[in-house]
């Protein structure tokens, strides 16, 4: 890796730039690779038929080194991490997979590490479907992604679909969307631009079983959103994008409207991790959630 000390603005810029050019070519390989693994692999289970948790709250990734010495220990080796995770929380929304088409050998180590845990994995589909080519002709595309759940089989949670703040609503883009989703996989959709709440998307998103994702963002509706039996809420900040840290006010709010919508399962992540928020305010809206039922 080319060090980047003594390096103009200008040109981290462009190494960054470089970088993520070279990452989005890899993932175009892996994504072929998955593909014909999808092709050669035997039917998997109806992921379907698994009974989960009705309550899945946790953290949008668990790898930060900004945790060491505060939710991990110091002294405790990087190997051990996700294993201190799980002993916090039984659910994750993986990020990386966004960033870098996963291999078929990285979805099985996530199986290998979750051995004998109770874990539930949620996957953030890849920038290649969603802000690359924005769900225009992505159908195989996003066939191949979801062998994951295959892979992982009761491991699996949702797959979740976030669009930039650029694409705003259209019909034709809704309908492009949905017409591409595998039904048989429990797909959430995520929205950056506030034209979608509104009742032709709910009621599209009902029709189709998907699931509307409800957040808690800068400059974006908040309302808790139910299209699907399901619901998903992420916590992203309020003013200022992953820096928030959620008042005891704050998350008592939202754990009184998400209960009042009745879904039979929740999926809870925050992705508030810049300070190293998530964690805590993700106990505490999990323990107020308890306390309810």
């Amino acid at each position: 890796m080319p060090k980047t000390s003594g390096l103009t603005l200008e040109q981290r810029r462009e190494l960054k730039a470089q970088k993520r050019l070279k990452q989005r070519e890899i993932s175009v390989l892996r994504a072929g690779k998955m593909h014909k693994a999808r092709l050669l692999a035997q039917p998997g289970s109806d992921v379907s038929l698994v009974t989960l948790p009705a309550l899945n709250v946790g953290c949008s990734g668990w790898f930060y080194w900004h945790l060491k010495g505060s939710f991990y220990p110091s002294q405790m080796p990087t190997g051990e991490w996700f294993a201190h995770y799980a002993d916090h929380f039984d659910t994750v929304e993986l990020n990386a997979p966004f960033y870098s088409w996963p291999t078929v050998a990285t979805v099985l180590s996530w199986r290998r590490q979750a051995h004998g845990r109770t874990m539930v994995y949620t996957v953030k589909a890849p920038e290649l479907i969603t802000h690359i080519r924005k769900f225009e002709e992505t159908g195989t595309l996003v066939q191949d992604f979801g062998y994951i759940a295959d892979v992982l089989g009761p491991l699996m949670g949702c797959f979740l679909f976030q669009l930039p703040p650029s694409y705003h609503y259209s019909a034709e883009r809704l309908d492009n969307i949905l017409q591409q989703l595998d039904p048989a996989r429990r797909n959430v959709v995520e929205f950056r631009h506030a034209s979608w709440w509104n009742d032709h998307v709910y009621e599209a998103f009902e029709n189709a079983g998907a699931i509307f994702c409800s957040c808690s963002g800068p400059r974006l509706p908040d309302p808790v959103i139910k299209t699907a039996p399901d619901v998903y809420v992420r916590f992203h900040g309020t003013e200022r994008w992953y820096r928030h840290d959620y008042s005891d006010d704050e998350l008592r709010d939202w754990v009184f409207r998400i209960c009042a919508v009745n879904a039979q399962r929740v999926w809870i992540y925050f992705n508030n991790d810049f300070d190293g928020y998530a964690i805590k305010n993700a106990m505490t809206l999990r323990a107020m959630l308890r306390e309810g039922e």
